[in-house]
């Protein structure tokens, strides 16, 4: 093993413990590289498409149906496709509770501790803009890095917060289908990911973040309506903070039932004497590093009994006649004919000061919480004209306008453009000769430019360029 990683005596003397005579390969597992994925954006392209046209090597993670390996030069985050959110880079592991919990479009989605946005992301794809994400971080900085990762997936139906999750369960009574609690844990399963992790670590963390884990749970279960289903996951081998606290949960509500889900021949079930003995405890899920290619992480489906009353909470506004206006032009002039592919409504407008946005399908109760963004934010109000944002940009799917130049990936104009440069366009590669123009790579759109004598505009915006 690599000493210079310097794990802590006490954490490798409890995984000895617990590992028993798999201890050996635990530690040898420090030894290899850390391993790198990605995860499609199935709400923008479907895994097979992006097969075709992904200009670098990736090979198919297992155990995740749109993830993907790739390796450490390929540098996807320089590639236009990550600037049109055609995918997210996140760590195998990371990836997997995401995927374990099934969201059906429509559904109220509620992700607790969502920053930076890896799982937000993929739970919001999933509801490919119908029903409610809100995703939530008490920290602001944070829930901003939040906020940009979700815009630049191209997510419209979002309320992002950032509230103590105490405040949010007193605004959202058994109001979410589907809920995911990655708790803040002692993260020993990205030691050698971050080795600052390892330094920091002492073994009374494990109690002190047990106790804000079972906090956090149990208004989890507040919040999750009957029939709904709660993810828990942390990134740590902690007993404490594992099986521990969903046997807290089962404790304090009985009625909770351990669910299995999908697994994988690298997956390691959760141990009963880990906990307080109960073999439902089997169904919860552990990922080890020397199992299988990722950091660790641990993982349990619960289902809240009972049967919720089909509801809908449709939002209503009263749109804007003066905005619409502008905006309706605005629209013509691109040729949008729906947005996510979808018709445009109207009623989810929402002029705010100069800005305008356009509202989650779905309304909550919001009153009170401090939040960075309900739904989509469409661009600005000048005078006698509208003109677009970047999320709205990102928002739009490949044929939902008209005026558009599409580049190929490989064309050097799409990095100079995100680097904030004007570009030279023939002729032949734009829909019209003048205007408002929204540049894609490959047809997958990038953002907005406008077309004067041959020469396009740059309308990327200074804090998102490259």
């Amino acid at each position: 093993m690599d000493r210079e990683l310097k794990l802590p005596e006490a954490f490798l003397s409890r995984m000895q413990e617990m590992l028993g005579a798999e201890y050996d390969a635990f530690l040898r597992s420090f030894e290899s590289g850390r391993t790198y994925g990605l995860r499609v954006n199935t709400d923008k392209i479907t895994c097979e498409e992006f097969e075709k046209i992904v200009p670098f090597p990736v090979k198919k993670i297992p155990w995740i149906e749109n993830g993907y390996f790739y390796e450490e030069d390929s540098r996807p985050a320089r590639c236009p496709f990550y600037q049109a959110g055609l995918y997210y880079l996140q760590e195998p592991s990371a990836m997997t509770p995401a995927s374990r919990i099934p969201v059906e479009p429509g559904e109220y989605v509620l992700d607790m501790c969502a920053a930076p946005g890896g799982k937000a992301t993929a739970l919001g794809a999933s509801l490919h803009g119908q029903g409610l994400l809100v995703a939530n971080d008490i920290s602001t900085s944070r829930a901003r890095a939040l906020l940009r990762n979700l815009e630049l997936f191209g997510i419209s139906n979002m309320f992002v917060t950032s509230e103590a999750p105490a405040k949010l369960a007193k605004a959202f009574p058994e109001f979410f289908h589907k809920i995911v609690l990655d708790a803040p844990c002692s993260g020993e399963g990205m030691f050698r990911k971050e080795e600052a992790l390892a330094r920091d670590w002492t073994p009374e963390k494990s109690r002190e973040l047990a106790d804000i884990q079972r906090e956090l749970i149990l208004q989890a279960v507040d919040m999750l309506r009957p029939g709904g289903l709660l993810l828990y996951s942390t990134c740590t081998f902690a007993p404490e903070e594992d099986e521990g606290t969903i046997s807290y949960l089962l404790e304090q509500h009985p009625e909770m039932e351990l669910l299995e889900m999908p697994g994988y021949d690298g997956f390691s079930s959760g141990v009963p004497s880990w906990g307080n003995g109960s073999e439902q405890l089997k169904k919860c899920i552990r990922i080890f590093p020397h199992r299988m290619n990722g950091e660790g992480h641990f993982m349990a489906l619960l289902k809240k009994p009972g049967i919720a009353l089909a509801e809908s909470h449709p939002v209503q506004t009263r749109p804007d006649k003066n905005a619409r206006k502008w905006i309706e032009e605005f629209f013509s002039e691109i040729g949008l004919h729906s947005l996510q592919g979808k018709p445009f409504d109207w009623n989810r407008m929402e002029v705010r000061g100069d800005k305008v946005y356009y509202l989650p399908p779905v309304s909550g109760n919001f009153r009170g919480l401090t939040f960075l963004r309900n739904g989509l934010y469409l661009g600005d109000l000048k005078k006698n004209r509208f003109e677009p944002s970047q999320p709205f940009a990102l928002a739009l799917h490949k044929g939902d306008v008209d005026s558009t130049i599409t580049l190929p990936v490989s064309d050097e104009r799409l990095t100079r453009y995100l680097k904030g440069e004007t570009l030279l366009i023939e002729s032949e590669e734009a829909a019209r000769a003048k205007g408002w123009h929204l540049l894609c790579a490959d047809g997958y759109p990038i953002g907005f430019g406008k077309l004067v004598n041959q020469t396009l505009k740059n309308k990327y915006p200074a804090g998102w360029r490259v």
